[in-house]
């Protein structure tokens, strides 16, 4: 049986960071975020060539072992059969091991390349079995619903595969990240939660996760206390004091502030009025800045954009 037939010319790919959890959505919720990685491939005769310029570009692999390519080899599978070579450049611009979904937008790159590289790629793995395949690379669904689709996602897993809704934040949201200088990995904030939890913290964050969809979509006031959680933060605060002391802070002076994913960058959602303040909050060991909302999600670009 033959195997796919692939294009000549080049594609580039455009990704978001993403920042999961935002509290209380514990493996569920997911808010893209203007911060972007791109990544151009083009099929080539024979072997395989990986550049690397921006974030991780003094460490990460140039071979086989690259995220990227890996993901891209695993779409491939899916699609039908390999390509004889690839040319791969990635413009790396997430921050890796801070918490904003630098391992979900690499996953998402590589196999939204694969399937926009490919001639009926978009039919022979459609949207769905797109986010199946990078929620069984990255083994869970939330930062990758997000960075496929943008906007706010709740993401969870039903018969085995993974199931995502994207709802519109609020035009009123403004969120504003606050990434240290140093890495937390995700394999290590993971291993610091308990085995179980009060029945008390569990319920109180179900309500919690609930008001937050309503909060962020459509009553950015009910923001502080939609985001208040008690299932994964506090067992973290050992791994990352000083982002946990900065979300204590910026709490405690009315701002919604959560811990980004694993960590150790904190995001807070604040607004117009306020965002000049908030973006003073931060000490010497932060770097803040001010992102816009995501709204498309993984997207293939003209390559002279």
């Amino acid at each position: 049986m033959a195997g796919p037939a692939f294009r000549a010319a080049a594609v580039r790919v455009r990704v978001p960071a993403t920042s999961a959890n935002l509290g209380p959505g514990f493996d569920a919720f997911g808010l893209a975020l203007g911060l972007y990685d791109d990544v151009v491939v083009r099929v080539a005769d024979s072997g395989l060539t990986v550049d690397i310029a921006g974030e991780g570009a003094e460490s990460l692999a140039r071979d086989e072992r690259h995220l990227v390519v890996r993901s891209m080899r695993a779409a491939f599978d899916r699609l039908g059969g390999q390509p004889r070579g690839l040319e791969v450049v990635c413009a790396n611009r997430i921050p890796h091991g801070r918490g904003l979904g630098s391992s979900s937008a690499a996953i998402c790159a590589g196999i939204v390349a694969a399937r926009a590289v490919t001639i009926g790629g978009a039919s022979a793995l459609g949207d769905d079995a797109l986010l199946a395949l990078a929620s069984e690379l990255e083994g869970h669904p939330d930062n990758v619903a997000a960075c496929l689709r943008g906007n706010f996602t709740v993401a969870w897993t039903e018969d085995g595969g993974a199931r995502t809704i994207t709802l519109d934040p609020s035009d009123r949201v403004v969120p504003v990240v606050f990434i240290p200088s140093t890495e937390v990995l995700t394999e290590t904030a993971r291993g610091l939660l308990p085995k179980t939890v009060p029945l008390s913290d569990a319920a109180l964050n179900a309500g919690r996760a609930a008001l937050l969809v309503e909060a962020l979509t459509r009553r950015p006031e009910l923001l502080l206390t939609a985001t208040e959680d008690r299932l994964h933060q506090d067992y973290r605060a050992s791994a990352m004091p000083d982002s946990a002391a900065l979300v204590a802070a910026l709490r405690a002076e009315g701002v919604p502030a959560v811990i980004s994913g694993a960590g150790p960058t904190v995001l807070a959602l604040t607004d117009e009025a306020n965002v000049g303040k908030v973006l003073n909050s931060a000490g010497a060991q932060f770097a803040a800045h001010r992102l816009e909302l995501d709204r498309t999600g993984a997207t293939v670009l003209p390559l002279d954009m």
